[in-house]
């Protein structure tokens, strides 16, 4: 088979993958960073990270993170490592603060995913009923959908980190208490996650699953957590939503 036709056959097998998905999903729930934008575009992620945990030492209490999660460089991971080991302080609270005026900065340079901004309207126009999750503020997530204008498609169903001392990990509890507040059917929701995290909850509430991964070493984590259907480019989802609202 020449290396035309493997591709189209390929091709042709993620298109009916994610129809499988899509059919059905009556409820759809997004996150943020990843599937709607890059919000740490022109503003690292991984800058921002060590700049949380370097404040930290600085202060002589430095994060209990691994090898792993310091080499992938994610602020909320530092921010959950110290919610971990030092639960209600106010230490977390004041972490939490610089992290959303970090990602506030970060939102007037944050990129849009290809394809996006058109797969959001389109979901929207034929029916979906869209929700976003996020470990980012609520502030940050609302301030960039209004700058695209795509806040009406998802208001008021915003659920991101919220401030305080306690920040649970973001998995089963959290989004079953997402989906409680919005009304949706887990058998009937698509969760469109980036990390293991995500797959782990969608997959423990009983929610299907889509992974989006913007490069080659986030595909590796989630095919290696076990996510079924990992893409890294939305046109073919926009294309599956526009051909299965025609049905």
């Amino acid at each position: 088979m020449t290396s035309d036709a493997t591709q189209t056959e390929q091709a042709a097998s993620v298109i009916e993958e994610l129809r499988d998905l899509i059919t059905g999903a009556r409820w759809v729930l997004f996150d943020f960073d990843g599937p709607l934008c890059r919000l740490f575009a022109g503003h690292r992620a991984h800058d921002v990270a060590d700049s949380l945990a370097d404040r930290l030492e600085r202060h002589g209490r430095p994060v209990p993170l691994t090898e792993e999660e310091r080499a992938f460089g994610d602020p909320y991971t530092v921010l959950r490592a110290v919610a971990r080991a030092r639960p209600g302080s106010e230490l977390v609270r004041t972490l939490e603060e610089e992290l959303t005026r970090e990602e506030l900065r970060a939102a007037a340079t944050a990129r849009p995913t290809p394809y996006a901004d058109p797969l959001v309207r389109t979901w929207s126009a034929v029916g979906g009923r869209l929700a976003l999750m996020t470990d980012s503020s609520p502030l940050v997530a609302e301030e960039y959908l209004t700058g695209r204008g795509l806040a009406g498609c998802f208001t008021p169903h915003i659920y991101g980190r919220t401030p305080g001392p306690d920040h649970p990990e973001p998995g089963p509890d959290r989004l079953g208490r997402a989906l409680t507040a919005w009304g949706a059917r887990p058998a009937e929701t698509l969760r469109i996650g980036g990390t293991p995290s995500d797959l782990f909850a969608a997959r423990e509430t009983g929610v299907r699953f889509l992974g989006h991964a913007r490069d080659e070493r986030r595909t590796r984590r989630l095919l290696g957590a076990g996510a079924a259907v990992v893409v890294d480019d939305l046109e073919p989802v926009l294309r599956v939503v526009r051909a299965t609202a025609r049905v």
